[in-house]
């Protein structure tokens, strides 16, 4: 069973983008946020949680299971995903 995938990203980044790519290509069921277009309340809140497992806010941030990932790191997604 895989674990749960929630993606956090900003709409123009390319970075990003290519996370959900990989994703995608891996036939990965994950919820994906993109925090810049989220009203400011929203935002707030979704900062808050994605500060609570990544301290520095930085994007893409993927959190698979307990396992949080910051930035497009193939092996380390891989790994969380058991593949």
């Amino acid at each position: 069973m895989q674990p749960t995938v929630t993606l956090y990203t900003i709409s123009t980044c390319r970075v990003c983008k290519a996370t959900r790519k990989l994703l995608d290509d891996l036939a990965v069921a994950y919820e994906c946020t993109d925090v810049d277009l989220l009203t400011k309340e929203e935002q707030d809140e979704i900062l808050e949680k994605i500060r609570a497992a990544n301290p520095r806010g930085a994007f893409p941030t993927i959190i698979i299971g307990d396992t949080t990932i910051v930035g497009l790191q193939e092996k380390e997604i891989r790994r969380a995903l058991g593949l």
